[in-house]
C-alpha cells in the first residue's frame, strides 16, 4: 500500500496516497463543529460538514499551529479510517508536511500520536517549504507560502531550510478576507456579509494592480460591478477588489507596520550563508499557497465569459496581472544586475493546481524515496527511542 501524505493548514487539510503527478484525493476544511446527538442529549464526536449541527466552530490549526489536539486527532482519525479506508490493525505509513517554526514539543507530540494512537508502521516529517521546492523539481530555492493563516518565507539550500533566515508574517489570506469584508461594508452599508461569502467574493474578484501608482488611480475611480448574492441582495464592488491584492505590498492597509512580502524576501535571502548561495536562492523563487494564485474574474476562458466581462465594463481589466507578475516586478526593483529575483513555474506535466498543493505534491514525490529506502522512523525505532527520535531522523 502506498504511503499516506498529509498537509494540514489553517483552512484545509490535504491528504491522499503518494501519487506525485496528481492532486491530493482528499481536500477538506480543518474547521469543525461539534456534533450533538439530540436523542441522547450529549456530544458525539466532530463533523467537518458545517451544514449539520452548526454550533461553535472549532479551528484545530490557527496561524499554522495546532491549538486543539483533541480535534486534530479526530480529524486525522476521520481521514485515515474513513477517507483513506484504513482498517484498525492494518495501518500504513505516513509522511507529514510540517509547518515552519514548529516547536520541538509539537513535533514530538505529532509523532507520538501517530505511533501510539494510530499505530502507523512508518512515519516521516518534512517542513512544508522543502516540499514546495521539491514540487517544482528543485532542491534549492526560496519558498514563499502565502496561505490562509500565515505567510512563510524560507530559503531552502540543498533540501535544508536556512532557519536563521526564515521570515514569518502574521498576515495572510484570512486577513485579506477580513479587510475586504470591512471595505464592502463601507460601500454597501445596508448589506451584511458572512465570512464565507466574503471569501468567495475575494477569490472571484480579487485583482492585483500593476504597481502602487496604478493602484492609486484605481482607488480614485474604477469600474463598479454588481454582484447578486444567494439571498437576492445586490452589492457593488469597485476599488475593493484591488485593495485585496495591494495589501500584501502595502501592509499598512492591514494595520501592520513593516516590510512588504517582496522586501521581506530580499531581507531573508541576504541573511543566508555562504553568500555564494544568495544568488541561486533568489533566482529560484517558488510562490505557493492559495492566496498566491490570485487571478480574479478577468481570467475568462470562453467567448461567453469574454463578452460577459465586456458587458460588465471590465474590458480594460481583462488583461490585469496576477499576484505572481506583480510580485516579480516588485522583487526585481529591489534587485541588482547581478541579483535578479525570478519565479520558478512547475513543469508542464504537473497538475494544474500544483502551486496550491505544492507541499502535498512535494511530499508525494519524497515519499517515493524515503519509505522504499527505509529512511523513515519505524515502529521498532520509536519504541526504542521514544518521540525524540523525530529530531534525529526527520530534521
Amino acid at each position: 500500500m502506498e504511503a499516506a501524505v498529509l498537509d494540514a493548514g489553517s483552512k484545509y487539510l490535504k491528504a491522499g496516497l503518494a501519487v506525485p503527478d496528481q492532486d491530493p484525493s482528499i481536500v477538506i476544511p480543518t474547521a469543525m463543529t461539534k456534533a450533538i446527538d439530540e436523542d441522547l442529549g450529549k456530544e458525539n464526536g466532530w463533523l467537518s460538514d458545517e451544514s449539520q449541527w452548526l454550533h461553535d466552530t472549532v479551528y484545530p490549526i490557527q496561524r499554522g499551529v495546532v491549538k486543539d489536539w483533541d480535534a486534530m486527532e479526530d480529524l486525522w482519525r476521520y481521514v485515515f479510517y474513513t477517507d483513506l479506508g484504513w482498517e484498525v490493525g492494518s495501518e500504513g505509513q505516513v509522511l507529514m508536511a510540517d509547518p515552519l517554526l514548529t516547536s520541538k514539543t509539537l513535533k514530538e507530540k505529532t509523532v507520538q500520536i501517530m505511533f501510539e494512537t494510530f499505530n502507523v508502521n512508518g512515519f516521516y516529517a518534512v517542513e512544508q517549504a522543502v516540499l514546495s521546492i521539491y514540487a517544482v523539481g528543485r532542491i534549492s530555492g526560496c519558498a514563499i507560502d502565502i496561505g490562509h493563516g500565515k505567510i512563510d518565507i524560507a530559503p531552502v539550500w540543498e533540501g535544508a531550510v536556512q532557519h536563521n533566515a526564515v521570515k514569518r508574517l502574521e498576515v495572510s489570506g484570512q486577513d485579506l478576507t477580513f479587510l475586504l469584508g470591512e471595505e464592502l461594508e463601507k460601500s454597501n452599508p445596508q448589506t451584511k456579509l458572512d465570512s464565507s461569502t466574503v471569501e468567495m467574493l475575494k477569490e472571484t474578484y480579487g485583482i492585483t494592480a500593476d504597481d502602487q501608482e496604478e493602484y492609486a488611480k484605481k482607488a480614485e475611480g474604477c469600474t463598479t460591478v454588481e454582484h447578486t448574492l444567494p439571498d437576492g441582495q445586490t452589492i457593488k464592488i469597485g476599488k475593493e477588489r484591488y485593495t485585496v491584492g495591494e495589501a500584501l505590498f502595502q501592509p499598512s492597509f492591514l494595520g501592520v507596520e513593516g516590510y512588504s512580502v517582496a522586501e521581506q524576501l530580499v531581507r531573508s535571502v541576504l541573511l543566508c550563508v555562504p553568500s555564494e548561495s544568495q544568488k541561486p536562492l533568489i533566482e529560484n523563487i517558488v510562490l505557493c499557497g492559495g492566496t498566491s494564485t490570485m487571478k480574479g474574474l478577468w481570467k475568462s476562458n470562453t467567448i461567453v465569459e469574454h463578452f460577459q466581462l465586456v458587458l460588465l465594463g471590465w474590458k480594460r481589466e481583462m488583461n490585469a496581472i496576477g499576484f505572481d507578475t506583480r510580485f516579480q516586478k516588485e522583487a526585481s526593483l529591489l534587485g541588482t544586475p547581478s541579483f535578479r529575483p525570478s519565479i520558478i513555474k512547475p513543469p508542464e506535466y504537473m497538475p494544474e493546481n500544483t502551486m496550491k498543493n505544492s507541499a502535498w505534491i512535494g511530499g508525494a514525490i519524497l515519499a517515493k524515496v524515503v519509505f522504499p529506502q527505509n529512511q523513515h522512523i519505524t515502529k521498532a525505532e520509536y519504541d526504542e527511542s521514544g518521540p525524540s527520535i523525530v529530531h534525529r531522523k526527520c530534521y
